[in-house]
């Protein structure tokens, strides 16, 4: 089916292309690494202390055997044997965890050519990330997807929807339903929701993919509102959509032109008492939540775009893309209605709503929304991580909404997500403990996907690092 973009879609297309095809990030970065002359039988992480993320529990002493893309054996150091001819990674002092999931992800769009494609892939890998669920997508990432999947490219799992459904590409129900039924046939793995929908075209949407058990994820349009999205049964809602419209009091849609950006003109009528019943509905719905707090936090955080600038992941950025974004953050904060202590309120609702889903019992999936304003495709799931942490979650629960929890999300609890026998050989080396301290995921030692090891030189150099 072509992809018929709405103007926001379409933005975050060009923009993607903008930041992915910069001469100022690494060539380097664009190509695989060249096979080894000799692939070892098997590598072996020996004397490891290994997070499982199975439940919060560290195990000291570990020597974990990888072979053919799975993990074979995992045990203590002194009974498990090192095969022959194996790579052997020291372990000691270091600590293995599973591959992080970005659930909010953007793919290059067609035009951006093969080469920005495996750039892409390969900065998510470098930042530790092995599964990412695209949100923005394309027939051709169909391909991309089968060709990951069958090892002939280098990347990360990959999730796609299709192109996204919005009030320019469905603008009425039978435009929808037809755009369900070829999405569906044509194999993509969800359905993307974008604003502009309204009422009768989402409720086409909501009855049709229920019926071809096709889900689907994304915004809460204006005409649609909290309250129908979760009577609805969304995946998972991004970016909060929507809930600070409803602790506003505009549960049953809302005009977009009052609410602002993710409600943020309504930040001052948000009535706190109603963010836990809004938490407890959503974990009575069984709706997933994508929060994606790094976009929103990085544009209405009070430090100077410089500031942002200067973070070490932006190297990797075109400065005409930081350029934009630079711009993006002063327009907003010089924009009609913007004070840094509405900024730092909305700020901080967004963090007690992300606490209330957990404590709820909501689930929770990491999601950065990269590569989008301040956010590198790898390195932002770091950034979200540390702002989970940041609105009340441990380092462990953190953690989980990027590892066990998406793979709950796909129904994969024993393909991925979790660190064991028998599970997919996607996994991060760390230089110290996670669970003392989020930001110990920058601390990395190399990356291993689909069974393939990155040792941390050679991820920097083919970053240009």
């Amino acid at each position: 089916m072509p992809a018929i973009e709405s103007p926001a879609s379409r933005r975050a297309s060009l923009l993607l292309a903008a930041l992915l095809s910069g001469a100022t990030l690494s060539v380097a970065a664009a190509q695989p690494p060249a096979p080894r002359a000799a692939s070892p039988a098997a590598v072996a992480f020996v004397d490891v202390t290994v997070i499982p993320m199975d439940g919060e529990r560290v195990l000291p002493g570990q020597t974990v055997v990888v072979r053919d893309g799975r993990i074979a054996q995992l045990g203590p150091a002194g009974s498990v044997r090192v095969p022959a001819g194996a790579e052997v990674v020291a372990g000691r002092g270091r600590y293995l965890i599973p591959g992080l999931a970005e659930m909010h992800a953007h793919l290059p769009p067609p035009q951006a050519g093969d080469t920005v494609m495996e750039r892409t892939l390969f900065l998510f890998l470098a930042g530790g990330v092995t599964t990412v669920r695209g949100m923005l997508g394309h027939p051709q990432h169909l391909a991309v997807r089968e060709r990951v999947a069958r090892g002939e490219l280098l990347g990360p799992r990959i999730y796609t929807s299709g192109p996204s459904l919005n009030g320019s590409s469905t603008p009425t129900p039978e435009a929808a339903a037809r755009a369900v039924a070829e999405q569906k046939a044509a194999g993509y793995d969800f359905l993307k929701l974008h604003p502009g929908l309204a009422r009768a075209t989402f409720d086409t949407v909501d009855a049709l993919a229920d019926r071809l058990g096709l889900r689907y994820a994304g915004h809460v349009s204006a005409a649609v509102g909290l309250n129908r999205a979760l009577q609805a049964g969304y995946a998972s809602i991004d970016h909060l959509d929507g809930y600070v419209e409803a602790a506003a009091g505009h549960g049953d849609g809302f005009a977009p032109e009052v609410a602002g950006f993710f409600g943020f003109a309504l930040t001052d009528r948000v009535d706190d008492a109603r963010l836990t019943a809004l938490a407890a509905a959503t974990r009575a719905a069984g709706v997933w939540n994508v929060p994606t707090q790094t976009l929103l936090e990085q544009l209405a955080s009070p430090e100077p775009p410089e500031v942002l600038a200067r973070r070490p992941e932006m190297r990797y950025v075109p400065p005409q893309t930081l350029a934009q974004w630079t711009q993006r953050k002063r327009t907003f904060q010089q924009a009609p209605g913007f004070s840094p202590e509405r900024a730092r309120r909305y700020v901080e609702v967004r963090r007690r709503l992300i606490k209330a889903l957990h404590d709820a019992g909501a689930p929770l999936a990491l999601g950065s929304d990269a590569p989008q304003w301040w956010n590198v495709p790898g390195f932002s799931a770091r950034r979200e991580l540390e702002l989970l942490v940041a609105a009340g979650l441990t380092p462990y629960q953190a953690l989980a909404t990027g590892t066990r929890a998406p793979a709950e999300f796909f129904g994969a609890q024993e393909e991925w997500g979790t660190l064991a026998v028998g599970r997919a050989a996607d996994l991060v080396l760390l230089e110290a403990n996670p669970l003392d301290d989020i930001t110990n995921l920058w601390k990395q030692a190399g990356v291993m996907v689909h069974g393939r090891w990155l040792p941390q030189p050679e991820i920097e150099r083919r970053l240009g690092g």
